[in-house]
């Protein structure tokens, strides 16, 4: 898609939008609750694709007590040497739970097998296993859904150069990050491979073109909420009770608190 331009989004649109689908993630939280369902979303793609502002909007109205986030460091020493798959096993979702994997299992597939952070046998190992566990975590009852962020060169450019210019979104770039504007084929080679032994029908890849982000965003969560069979489950019935009348309590002098100066007062 390198050359083309794609028409944004409006806002009003796109924010009008974003906003019934995040009720509507709302329902499918509660139907997940209820149904002591497991269900794994896995996000992937080019730096500066838009995955972690897409899980920003996923998140923002759920309990992160039932939709977490597992945004996994660099493995340990001690990782490195366990099967590949059992630092994600640990961050998988119990029953009533949501899991967003922001990047997962398949940085062996990406980052590693480009940087050279993996051996060949290692790369091989992995692109015939990932299969094979997938298909035990849908046979197991999990729901496992897959997003491939797709941006072109152009587009990610204008982006790492926007962070740069950007203090509050700089710490989102890195060295490795960078280089990978120099290895933009060999990422595009990495990913070709990948999909063709890992796009399974248990456990499909469904790309998300990402050079709109607020396109990417909607069309994203409206494909996750179309792929859930899930139902609007009737909340508990919850009474305000009345304020009990007061019994002599004293609050304690406010001299002898620490309190927040108001720095709001001199704005």
């Amino acid at each position: 898609m390198a050359g083309d331009k794609v028409e944004k989004l409006p806002r009003k649109t796109y924010e009008k939008e974003l906003l019934r689908l995040q009720m509507e993630l709302a329902k499918l939280q509660e139907w997940v609750r209820a149904e002591d369902a497991r269900l794994v979303v896995i996000f992937e793609g080019r730096d500066a694709a838009g995955k972690g502002g897409t899980i920003k909007r996923v998140t923002e109205h759920l309990n992160p007590r039932v939709a977490r986030i597992a945004a996994l460091p660099k493995p340990t020493e001690r990782e490195r040497s366990q099967w590949y798959f059992q630092r994600y096993i640990q961050h998988l979702p119990a029953a009533g739970e949501i899991v967003l994997f922001d990047r997962s299992w398949y940085n062996r597939a990406g980052v590693e097998q480009v940087m050279g952070f993996c051996t060949k046998e290692e790369y091989q190992l992995f692109l015939r296993q990932c299969p094979l566990f997938e298909r035990m975590l849908v046979e197991d009852g999990i729901l496992l859904r897959k997003y491939w962020f797709s941006v072109s060169d152009e587009e990610q450019q204008d982006r790492f150069r926007r962070r740069l210019e950007d203090p509050l979104r700089r710490w989102k770039l890195s060295r490795m990050d960078l280089e990978s504007i120099t290895r933009w084929e060999e990422y595009s080679r990495a990913k070709d491979q990948m999909m063709v032994h890992t796009d399974i029908t248990e456990a499909p890849w469904y790309v998300v073109e990402s050079d709109d982000k607020r396109r990417a965003r909607v069309n994203m969560i409206a494909h996750l909420l179309g792929s859930v069979p899930y139902q609007d489950v009737l909340p508990p019935v919850l009474d305000l009770p009345e304020r009990p009348d007061a019994t002599g309590y004293e609050r304690p002098p406010r001299h002898l608190q620490n309190y927040v100066p108001d720095h709001a007062a001199n704005l």
